[in-house]
């Protein structure tokens, strides 16, 4: 067993009761994934002050400082960075605990709202569905791939694939998987130069902050695109006429056979599973959301390199 704290306890023991204290790694990892402990504090329905005793008893524990406490919030340290992992792995044990329950008989049934992304909804997580199904027959997902973000504070969603990191609302999340971009054109080039008279596509706006948009606007050097789209299916139709280069994740790319220009562009996006906080423990969304986890990471290298 590979020991944590200074005194060769698991993390995290209490150094009177020798008990495991769960509540401290959910504090850490609230406060490192929202950054302020007002945001943390909400998310556990605890008071700020319970919360920062939390956290300091952790660091106590660990005898390393977690966090640099900033005006504008808590920023990970280089000990606090290192753990978040470990403490990831604690919580999807706990989580897998007490979603098991006593009666392993028991069936998992009923309904599960799952919202995500189209692409990622019919390349990746339905053609993994029916095994799944035949393990759990009781248990019915709904898939929502609407254009509108699901707002699972409002109940629109159980839980969710996406990828921007949530800054608000009752829920956890964490990073499970990133999507890799490259440059693409319609045409079989491999080497095509990039010059004034290069045409691109490019995300309308108000989408601008999305992956490859800062990007293009540089080589664009304060030209117009030769066109703005407000969806990726027509960024990629866009891209199949030859209207110009694009953007896009690797493996929606080339599965619709654009000819990669430059794969390795240093963009990519974090993809985040988003559960609702109250249903964090329910056995039938944790057996979803394992499910969706291993999907995930099976298919990192398509992610990766659209291979």
């Amino acid at each position: 067993m590979k020991y944590l704290d200074k005194n060769q306890n698991p993390f995290f023991i209490d150094g009177k009761s020798k008990a495991f204290i769960w509540d401290d790694t959910r504090a850490f990892l609230a406060v490192a994934r929202l950054g302020t402990l007002t945001a943390a504090a909400e998310l556990l329905q605890v008071g700020i002050a319970t919360l920062s005793r939390r956290v300091e008893r952790l660091e106590n524990a660990l005898g390393a400082p977690l966090f640099i406490r900033l005006q504008s919030g808590y920023q990970l340290t280089e000990e606090g960075r290192g753990l978040v992992e470990k403490a990831e792995t604690i919580e999807q044990a706990v989580f897998s605990l007490l979603s098991s329950g006593f009666n392993k008989s028991t069936e998992i049934s009923g309904k599960v709202r799952l919202a995500t992304t189209e692409n990622l909804a019919n390349e990746i997580i339905l053609p993994a569905l029916p095994e799944f199904q035949s393990k759990f027959p009781e248990l019915a997902i709904e898939l929502v791939t609407d254009t509108q973000l699901a707002n699972l504070h409002r109940h629109d969603a159980d839980l969710a694939i996406r990828m921007v990191r949530p800054t608000q609302g009752h829920v956890t999340f964490r990073q499970i998987g990133r999507l890799e971009f490259g440059l693409y054109d319609g045409k079989n080039k491999t080497n095509a130069e990039i010059n004034l008279e290069t045409k691109f596509v490019m995300w309308d706006e108000q989408y601008r902050h999305l992956p490859g948009g800062e990007w293009v606007e540089k080589q664009l050097r304060g030209r117009l695109p030769s066109l703005t789209v407000t969806s990726l299916a027509s960024m990629i139709a866009a891209t199949q006429a030859g209207l110009g280069l694009a953007v896009l994740p690797h493996f929606i790319a080339q599965k619709a056979g654009l000819s990669c220009i430059r794969s390795d562009m240093g963009i990519e996006q974090p993809i985040y599973l988003v559960i609702q906080a109250d249903l964090a423990h329910s056995r039938r969304v944790r057996t979803v959301a394992d499910f969706l986890v291993d999907v995930i990471n099976k298919n990192q290298s398509i992610f990766e390199r659209g291979e």
